[in-house]
């Protein structure tokens, strides 16, 4: 999908939509009362500092005028006392904010990554991964601010503004009239500057998951890149996307910036007026401790103007990263348990394909009408060319996929119909990418069955002859290994890859090219274990070295949507078809 790649913004601009910042009220309600607590720490502490122009309203305009000495200390104890009760409760409201905000990142992410643990391999093929890591840390970050200190800044400001209304009303109605008179103009320049400032901020949010995506991308396949000798184009292309990021997050800062230019501007303006007009006025109309009372509540007043305005744009970005979050937590679970769904009881591996059609982006089919019986304890085969459709078969015995149409039965069970755990539990299933975890080696091996014992992950290992390249390592089992297994060679991953899946001890056993990166030499000796392990149980081998599959019950040649071919190795040499040319080809190699 192409708003999937690196290079193509995930999507144009989308108007500003109210039902997700209402959306997101579930995770608000869980702290409604420590953000309503936060609220009225809030509160406190604003009328607190709004009392100090009013003291030096009284102090100028009585106590200094009479001398009155004994008023003038209660007045700045008062005011000293109202400054620390400010402070203090201020650093409540920061506190009980801050958990709530941390509280909020909390449940975000863990219900994302709870999704994201459920969703098909289909949602994973059609996303670069650096887009759905931008979605689960960069807007999650960005949006907990927002549904906590956003939403009682906003409540504050309003109330704030309010208040000071009334304080500059107490102190002169005519002066606070002339404040007020520039609030028209600045909504006018609002309403023409918020649209470009909201398209600036997503253009921004897109640009910062391009490049994201294409970061993570460039990580991955930096052995390849150096391979390759690519550093040079990949680095043009990172500059690129880069220069993109930059001049976007410019544009948007340009826009942001005429909001406090304008605020400051407009104060200062009708700031100027009222001292003017004040002054005009002073003697029996305005006194001096007003004119400076009022001042100081003029500057503040236009303070909440300010960061409502830039509240506006939080809520606006906010919105637009909701919005992906909630796209993402409603991606459908395709592969999932029936709402009627059974638990699978043991099973012996009796495997049935009926009449089974598949395709991936339901354009293609890969399958079409595939059946296929497998006796319990068989070893079937899976041969034929790139793309035929081989991983395929044993991604839908997996249910990794659903099928799009026919049936799929385990011991005479739609596998449909069973629950996903109860039936990957008892499969053991080893994919081409031998993807190795950070952490020890035992780890590693024991990561499918976390109950099992250090001596049955070491009888693991021997089984598959992993044991003596594991003894020989620093430390042994405990031996520290990096994400996707860095420092060890392509065969040592497989192995180890090897000893997992077998340790689960499963009844269906699928090998997807297990062996592709093993030496001929660990080749043999792991042949002899495995003899010994696929012996009583069912099991699927895909395989472009046919020499490891040459004991298996039934080869199957997948071609043609289906199976061209099917027969033990001798009998398939007889047949002199697609199998008889594929070993000799091989055998001429």
């Amino acid at each position: 999908m192409a708003r999937n790649r690196f290079d193509v913004d995930e999507r144009l601009e989308t108007p500003f939509n109210i039902k997700h910042l209402l959306r997101a009220g579930v995770y608000i309600k869980r702290h409604a009362f420590k953000m309503t607590l936060s609220l009225i720490f809030s509160a406190i502490s604003a009328v607190c500092a709004l009392v100090g122009p009013m003291l030096v309203e009284r102090a100028l305009n009585d106590a200094v005028p009479n001398k009155d000495y004994r008023q003038i200390v209660i007045l700045s104890v008062i005011m000293l006392v109202a400054i620390l009760l400010s402070i203090f409760f201020s650093i409540l409201r920061s506190k009980y904010m801050t958990i709530v905000g941390q509280e909020i990142i909390y449940a975000i992410r863990k219900d994302l990554f709870e999704h994201l643990q459920k969703l098909p391999f289909q949602f994973y093929d059609d996303r670069p991964h650096g887009k759905i890591l931008t979605r689960v840390i960069n807007y999650v970050n960005s949006v907990s601010d927002a549904l906590s200190n956003g939403i009682i800044n906003f409540v504050l400001e309003i109330f704030n503004l309010i208040l000071i209304a009334i304080f500059m009303l107490m102190c002169d109605v005519r002066l606070s009239l002339v404040v007020m008179a520039g609030v028209p103009v600045f909504a006018g320049i609002i309403f023409i500057l918020k649209p470009a400032q909201r398209r600036a901020w997503q253009d921004t949010s897109n640009k910062s998951s391009n490049l994201n995506a294409y970061l993570h991308e460039s990580l991955d396949g930096m052995k390849i890149t150096q391979v390759f000798t690519r550093e040079e184009k990949n680095a043009e292309i990172y500059n690129d996307l880069n220069t993109k990021m930059y001049k976007a997050w410019m544009k948007a800062q340009y826009t942001s910036n005429l909001i406090g230019f304008s605020v400051e501007n407009i104060s200062t303006i009708v700031v100027g007026i009222m001292y003017l007009v004040g002054l005009s006025m002073l003697g029996p109309a305005v006194q001096i401790g007003t004119l400076i009372a009022l001042a100081s509540y003029a500057w503040r007043f236009w303070q909440p103007i300010l960061q409502l305005a830039n509240l506006y744009n939080t809520f606006i970005n906010a919105v637009a990263y909701l919005e992906r979050i909630f796209e993402m937590l409603d991606e459908p679970v395709t592969v999932d348990d029936a709402p009627d769904a059974t638990e699978l009881p043991e099973i012996t591996g009796n495997v049935t394909f009926d009449d089974v059609t598949f395709s991936y982006d339901n354009t293609i089919n890969v399958l079409e009408h595939f059946s296929l019986d497998v006796k319990a304890g068989e070893s079937i085969a899976l041969v034929g060319p790139t793309g035929a459709g081989k991983t395929t078969v044993v991604n839908l015995l997996s249910r990794f996929y659903n099928i799009n149409s026919g049936e799929l039965h385990i011991d005479g069970h739609d596998i449909s119909k069973v629950t996903l755990h109860s039936l990957r539990k008892q499969m053991g299933i080893m994919l081409q990418d031998s993807f190795i975890f950070s952490g020890t080696i035992m780890d590693n091996i024991r990561y499918g069955r976390l109950d099992a014992t250090d001596e049955e992950v070491i009888a693991a290992a021997k089984t598959v002859r992993a044991h003596d390249f594991i003894s020989e390592m620093p430390e042994g089992y405990n031996t520290q290994v990096n994400e996707r297994g860095s420092r060890l060679s392509q065969g040592q991953k497989q192995l180890i890859a090897f000893a997992r899946t077998l340790l689960s001890d499963p009844k269906i056993l699928v090998l997807d090219e297990a062996t592709s990166s093993i030496d001929a030499k660990t080749e043999r000796l792991l042949q002899e274990g495995l003899d010994a392990l696929l012996k009583g149980r069912t099991s699927f081998v895909i395989a472009h070295r046919l020499s490891t599959i040459k004991n298996s019950d039934r080869i199957l040649y997948i071609a043609n949507k289906g199976i061209a071919e099917s027969g033990s190795h001798d009998e398939l040499i007889e047949l002199k078809g697609n199998y008889y040319h594929l070993y000799t080809a091989q055998l001429e190699e």
